[in-house]
């Protein structure tokens, strides 16, 4: 008789019968249990488990009915021995039957000589490890997962979902999605995106100019399939999406690295010599900036007069937090150059993955030709859900949530950094998306950094994967919204701003070392009543602080959005005091003061270099 040895898990979410017929059924499959071996008996077996006995009966009853077990009366339960027939034999079960121990013992030598020998097999299509993921498979054991692209699942929209697939799966539902053929797409999707989602983004499109994807890896490797071989030269965003980068040099093509700067890809005479031309405008991958329309403008000119296509990968489009989105490249195309991909959001992905392309019908037929021969479409159930999802208004409530969401953790980083690193690091100025890319010292070791933080429980992206060339900023990570909530923002940020002052505190300039005069008493006062000062944000705006006499201040920051607050201020002892109402977590900070011609640098409790201000008068 055979015990099975099981553990089941009486907090998981998975019942107690599923549990233990998934671990039965999977040892019959393995061998562990060998056809015509006995089970104990219900009572046994649920004593042993430590569950009801009616729950192993209605096991055993579902074995039995599914032909894995069989009953045999005032004997017990035996595994069928039908269940392996039809199988077949594996090499381990041939030598067992056929061959001898010293044929085993023989083999045995064969294998081990084979293992030494040289790998017998000619990739042709090996990757790089620049593909590799970002992040430790365990990143939600991590307290800060500062890291892009893995989401909160508490934010799946559990409910609406099942409900949009119950309804797809209905009878009728599956007669009519079941009878399309060939190369179709689900109509009633198409109808959607194209009605839905693409007058977001100004896109007008037929249904002949849509094609549907397994997500967007699926459509930009299609459509490097089609449009790429080693006649092509790809100008590719530099630092730029590493998993477009891979798929480009899997076919050949030889690829220009184009820079970025504050507007988006740059527009030059090294386009000039392009056949394609692979950009993130709504928010660059790595760094979120936005393209302006100045710079699209300037790209889609440069792509009619150097005659290249432009892959315009639209993956975040749905984040812009400060000011309208930009219409997408596509909607400005007057002369059909611009391939646009784009899908539901990442939130979705594992659990829908739908992407979609929207190109000339030319292109589209010929896409299709190679998605057949890769897959013929994806899931058509899953394609009527999505388009029930859309229908219904689930997923626009979902992406206002969603967007809600994201705008508030975006807006705690952006804080939190400004705070506790005012003058250590530069975001630039973004106007969304889910990540900040951030500039250090430029004595900081940004992968350095990375382990250091991950000991304490901080996970942040290494700017290393995004870059094509050896050479890059190593002060350089990155750091995302979408697996961290709210309230653990501010922690994180705080740790880290410690961690990076620790590993670059030997270049900071301290108080007892500093250039200039330090300021106390009513020399202090004195110098701080009316007066006027100026600091750069860390995303890249200026601040204005104007300090009266009286002990009231006013904040003001330039660029998009921008954002006033008031407060008080006073001198005790020989330090400056300020408390702010919203700004700051509205907590009173005290600072050393020591003027520098018109520079004026503030200096914490343990004097320690805080941020640098100009004096205006």
């Amino acid at each position: 008789m055979v015990s099975p040895l099981i553990h089941v898990n009486h907090q998981s979410d998975e019942s107690l019968q599923s549990q233990i017929r998934s671990k039965l059924v999977e040892g019959i499959l393995i061998g562990s249990y060998p056809p015509k071996s006995k089970f104990p008996s219900s009572r046994k077996l649920a004593k042993q488990l430590n569950v009801s006995r009616n729950t192993i009966v209605l096991v055993y009853q579902a074995l039995t009915e599914e032909g894995y077990i069989v009953a045999k009366e005032r004997s017990g339960i035996f595994v069928s021995d039908n269940i392996h027939k039809g199988c077949v034999q594996t090499l381990a079960e041939q030598r067992t039957s056929h061959k001898s121990k010293s044929d085993q013992a023989t083999n045995k030598s064969v294998l081990i000589a084979q293992h030494d020998k040289p790998n017998q097999y000619k990739f042709k299509g090996v990757v790089s490890l620049t593909t590799q993921t970002s992040c430790p498979a365990n990143w939600r054991s991590y307290s800060f997962p500062f890291i892009d692209g893995k989401f909160d699942s508490s934010l799946y929209p559990i409910k609406e979902w099942r409900d949009a697939n119950n309804r797809a799966n209905a009878s009728g539902e599956i007669y009519q999605w079941s009878e399309l053929q060939g190369l179709q797409d689900d109509p009633r999707l198409l109808d959607e995106i194209r009605s839905k989602i693409l007058p977001r983004r100004g896109i007008q499109a037929s249904r002949e100019e849509i094609i549907i994807t397994v997500g967007t890896q699926q459509a930009l490797h299609l459509i490097s399939q089609l449009f790429v071989d080693e006649t092509v030269t790809a100008a590719v965003e530099e630092p730029g999406y590493p998993e477009m980068r891979e798929l480009l040099l899997q076919q050949g093509a030889k690829l220009i690295f184009q820079g970025i700067d504050d507007k988006g890809m740059i527009v030059d005479k090294n386009l000039d010599g392009c056949d394609i031309a692979y950009t993130t405008p709504s928010h660059q991958t790595p760094t979120s900036i936005t393209m302006s329309m100045e710079r699209r403008d300037q790209l889609l000119t440069k792509a009619q007069q150097q005659d290249f296509i432009i892959i315009e990968d639209d993956f975040e489009f749905e984040s812009n937090f400060l000011g309208q989105p930009h219409p997408a490249l596509r909607s400005l195309d007057k002369n059909n150059r611009v391939v646009y991909v784009s899908c539901l959001s990442k939130v979705l992905a594992s659990g829908v993955q739908i992407g979609f392309i929207v190109a000339d019908s030319s292109v589209i037929v010929e896409l299709k030709k190679l998605r057949k021969i890769m897959m013929r479409n994806p899931p058509l159930s899953n394609q009527r859900a999505v388009s029930y999802f859309l229908s219904l208004g689930y997923y626009d409530a979902f992406m206002m949530q969603l967007h809600k969401v994201f705008f508030q953790r975006w807006l705690e980083l952006r804080e939190a950094l400004n705070i506790y690193l005012p003058d250590s690091v530069d975001t630039g100025p973004i106007q969304g998306g889910t990540a900040y890319w951030i500039t250090g010292p430029k004595q900081l070791d940004g992968d350095y950094l990375r382990e250091k933080a991950a000991e304490i429980g901080i996970l942040i992206e290494p700017a290393k994967r995004y870059f094509a060339s050896s050479t890059y900023p190593e002060n350089c990570f990155r750091m995302g919204i979408t697996s961290i909530p709210t309230d653990k923002i501010r922690e994180g940020v705080s740790k880290l701003a410690k961690l990076i002052h620790q590993l670059t505190d030997d270049f900071e300039e301290k108080l007892t070392d500093a250039k200039g005069n330090l300021l106390t008493g009513s020399a202090l006062k004195a110098a701080l009543s009316g007066a006027k000062l100026e600091c750069q944000m860390v995303y890249g705006v200026p601040c204005t602080v104007e300090l009266f006499s009286d002990g009231m201040m006013k904040g003001h920051t330039g660029g998009i959005d921008a954002e006033s607050d008031s407060g008080r201020w006073w001198v005790e002892g020989d330090m400056y005091y300020r408390q702010w109402h919203l700004w700051g977590y509205g907590e009173v900070k005290g600072f050393y003061v020591i003027m520098d011609g018109n520079d004026m640098k503030w200096f914490d409790h343990n004097y320690c270099f805080v941020r640098q201000l100009t004096y205006l008068n």
